[in-house]
């Protein structure tokens, strides 16, 4: 019933917006209306722009990466914990359906979902905090921006540029789409404000303007926010099935306990495997209605006529209600004091830290020990230049390939499990 109730009020609010059950609205992404690429390239007979850009992220080297790089790093791994792909592949499926539902251009968002931990270091957001640690001399570490330069850069697979060449919504989409970077002066903002933005960022807006100033597109929107609920819902799922925490302590959150009271009410004596996914499936069911029902309402308010109007609302327009942020900034809490901060969880963090740290130290110090094609062109190269090689190789590692070649450098890697 309550899914029905959700149901008919979002397809009112759809019809107060004039748009019919298939239809794309005006405020999506027009892939026939595309800025283009930086590098000029015939348009694909079979593909749209962005079903493009997602077929080469989905076929790039640090896409496959992800399989091996974790989410966050348990002492006891095993085959049914969250690695980065598959953690990308939910955000993706909610992506789909948060565009789907709100009539945006679902190719661009599940796109952008796909690409946007492309630049994550191995080893969860440890090894991401130690590279930005290393990297503070030269201009500190981001893994937002490291996405873009993977996909601008890195990434080595045509004859004709370096990275993938992706079309300009997908760029502008990976670089912002948790909000702009700057103000119309170009001073950063948000988490830059009194620093600089971050190297990839500052040195690619010098080939492309990506209006950093600026929202993003509501695709772009939608897939920032299928981040936090896939994140939210998986480490809930990962940490009760790691038994970090029980599933009794999660009453402590109010909107888990209304869950869990609705789950044990329907189903009394469920085995747990099967609660545990009751609960996991709900809060992903809640939190998206909740972001569908909310968009649609602020944009009824905003009335926009094409996807620029999304870009100069002055605010998010896809994202949760005011009780729903609340709800989930509660459920992070949680599993910020539960999971990333058990004891479990801090003594691997601390092992995989002197991996990262370690690594970091000796290829600055013999850059001859990096990989042939690493090393090329940095003979008399500047401090600055070999860090930057040295964390660009580092961050593009998966946690196999880094603890293997710490070991292949020292002779007492850390056992972590």
């Amino acid at each position: 019933m309550r899914g029905s109730r959700i149901g008919g009020r979002i397809a009112g609010m759809m019809t107060s917006l004039g748009y019919g059950a298939q239809e794309r609205a005006v405020y999506s992404e027009d892939p026939a209306a595309s800025r283009g690429r930086l590098h000029r390239e015939p348009e694909s007979p079979t593909r749209t722009p962005f079903q493009r850009d997602r077929d080469r992220i989905i076929h790039s080297t640090a896409f496959r990466r992800l399989k091996h790089k974790t989410q966050v790093f348990v002492y006891h791994e095993g085959d049914h914990y969250r690695t980065r792909l598959t953690h990308t592949i939910e955000v993706s499926q909610i992506a789909r359906s948060l565009a789907r539902a709100l009539r945006l251009d679902e190719d661009l968002a599940e796109c952008l979902a796909l690409a946007h931990d492309l630049g994550h270091t191995p080893f969860g957001h440890e090894g991401e905090d130690v590279m930005h640690e290393c990297m503070a001399p030269y201009g500190g570490f981001d893994h937002n921006a490291q996405s873009l330069r993977v996909v601008t850069a890195l990434e080595h697979r045509y004859a004709e540029f370096d990275g993938l060449n992706l079309s300009w919504e997908t760029l502008e989409g990976l670089v912002k789409h948790n909000g702009p970077l700057t103000d119309a002066a170009g001073r950063p903002v948000g988490k830059f404000a009194g620093t600089v933005l971050p190297y990839a960022v500052r040195t690619y807006a010098e080939r492309q303007d990506l209006r950093l100033d600026t929202w993003p597109s509501a695709e772009a929107q939608a897939a920032a926010i299928a981040d936090d609920i896939a994140y939210d819902a998986h480490d809930l799922d990962d940490g009760l099935r790691a038994r970090l925490f029980r599933i009794e302590e999660i009453r402590d959150v109010p909107f888990l306990r209304s869950i869990l009271e609705e789950v044990d009410g329907r189903y009394p004596g469920l085995e747990e495997q099967r609660r545990i996914h009751e609960i996991v499936r709900r809060s992903i069911t809640r939190m998206v209605e909740d972001v569908i029902a909310n968009s649609l309402r602020g944009l009824i308010e905003l009335a926009p006529k094409c996807a620029d109007d999304i870009r100069s609302a002055g605010r998010c327009m896809v994202g949760f209600s005011e009780g729903m942020a609340h709800a989930e900034k509660e459920v992070k809490t949680f599993l910020f004091s539960h999971m990333y901060r058990h004891a479990d969880v801090l003594a691997v963090r601390k092992l995989v830290a002197r991996i990262v740290r370690e690594l970091f130290a000796r290829y600055m110090e013999r850059p001859e020990e990096l990989p042939r094609e690493w090393r090329q062109g940095l003979d008399g190269a500047d401090k600055a230049r070999r860090a930057r090689r040295v964390c660009d190789f580092i961050a593009g590692m998966t946690d196999r390939y880094a603890i293997e070649e710490h070991r292949r450098l020292f002779d007492d890697t850390p056992e972590l499990g």
